[in-house]
């Protein structure tokens, strides 16, 4: 009933926050007479500041529009090159004849929308031709579509990884880069044609090494307290009626639960700068929290085998992962270029996680091999923001036009 909860409070909360949306316009509009007023500015800060923390966050969109090409400003559009029911393949497609090196970005299934790679996005197309994993909400997924399990999640990595072609590069970035190397690996083992290149960030391949609080949660929990906890039926107004998930709102309600105070002090931070006209810090808060605070459903048959393949069993460093009654063999993979990138402040996947991908890839040359670690680098940096910009996007071009 916890879902059914949910939603009835937020159907009743909703009128609140359309007011408060309005009060807050009706006391800083230039416009209205109580926008004039001697605290006009301090109830209209209030009120803004209410709405943003109990309205409801829809999926943001990319919103990229143009990037620069060569010193050339060239539009972007986006457009669905493959359609799954859980998943989209979204291709930026861009207005210029110049080639360039194409990349599948495996964006992760874990609570936020693939748009939360926005910036990741817009830095890799100025130098590439980009695709990009756009995981559906799985409550808008009907039921008659049958259940999504991990196995399914690596099988549409490879059907993009085939239909893209064997010279692409694959980026994944954190929950994905398990999947992501096992699709590589039994594709190694058949002896299919695998794309140029295999950069890893951020992700738990081996989650043994620096264990954060992720890990700990996970390995401190038996698998029947995910089961019964945090699993529950979608309901009825939505497509995917009676589907078992893992809901967004408690996946939101434990990343704020990581770091309650540094989340405090940002909405206190951003009420003041409303009170001193700091739009532009304002603005960003805007732009993080609108995009932090937009989550989905996942499928509980995929969450559940998540928790247990990689997290509590460590199924892939161990050596012991079967899918569809093949082992998944990392050591198989011979031809494809390996990055790793770790940030050196990273809590979700700590520092040696992913690296461990080198161990495993035993079979790659050491001279297409690299790993990176970000110095003062958190988890969401390595992707988005000044680092991820100015550092780690650059090496990433570098890595694979090194490797074409």
């Amino acid at each position: 009933m916890l879902y059914q909860f949910h939603e009835l409070n937020r159907s009743l909360l909703t009128p609140l926050m359309h007011w408060a949306e309005a009060s807050s316009k009706l006391f800083s509009n230039p416009a209205s007479p109580l926008a004039h007023t001697p605290f006009s500015q301090r109830i209209a800060a209030g009120y803004e500041l209410m709405y943003r923390l109990g309205k409801d966050y829809e999926k943001p969109e990319f919103g990229i529009t143009s990037v620069p090409v060569n010193g050339k400003e060239v539009a972007v559009t986006e457009h669905v090159a493959a359609s799954k029911p859980f998943c989209k393949l979204i291709h930026f497609k861009k207005e210029t004849r110049v080639k360039q090196p194409v990349v599948l970005l495996v964006a992760p299934l874990s609570g936020h929308h693939s748009t939360l790679l926005r910036d990741t996005v817009r830095s890799l197309l100025s130098h590439h031709d980009v695709y990009i994993t756009d995981w559906v909400d799985a409550r808008m997924v009907p039921l008659s579509e049958g259940p999504f399990h991990l196995h399914d999640y690596i099988h549409y990595v490879q059907e993009f990884i085939r239909m893209l072609g064997a010279s692409i590069n694959v980026i994944s970035v954190c929950q994905p880069t398990v999947p992501t190397l096992a699709a590589i690996s039994l594709m190694a083992s058949a002896k299919e044609k695998l794309p140029k290149t295999m950069i890893m960030m951020g992700g738990p391949i081996d989650p043994r090494s620096s264990p954060t609080a992720v890990n700990n949660l996970a390995t401190e929990k038996p698998h029947s307290w995910f089961e019964s906890k945090v699993i529950y039926s979608v309901p009825a107004n939505y497509p995917g009626f009676g589907r078992k998930v893992y809901p967004g709102f408690l996946q939101h309600a434990g990343f704020i639960a990581m770091n309650p105070g540094r989340h405090a002090q940002s909405h206190w931070d951003f009420y003041e700068h409303l009170l001193i006209g700091d739009d532009e810090s304002a603005e960003d808060h805007r732009k993080f929290y609108d995009e932090y605070n937009a989550v989905l459903d996942m499928p509980a048959e995929y969450y559940l085998e998540t928790i247990k393949t990689v997290f509590q069993d460590f199924a892939l460093p161990k050596g012991e992962w079967e899918v569809g009654g093949k082992l998944v063999r990392p050591q198989d993979i011979k031809t494809v270029a390996l990055f790793t990138i770790e940030g050196e402040l990273d809590d979700i996947s700590g520092p040696g996680q992913t690296q461990a991908a080198h161990g495993l890839c035993s079979a790659i040359p050491k001279n297409k091999k690299q790993h990176f670690t970000a110095p003062k680098c958190g988890h969401y940096g390595i992707f988005s923001g000044h680092r991820w910009r100015d550092i780690i996007s650059p090496k990433i071009t570098e890595f694979i036009q090194a490797n074409a």
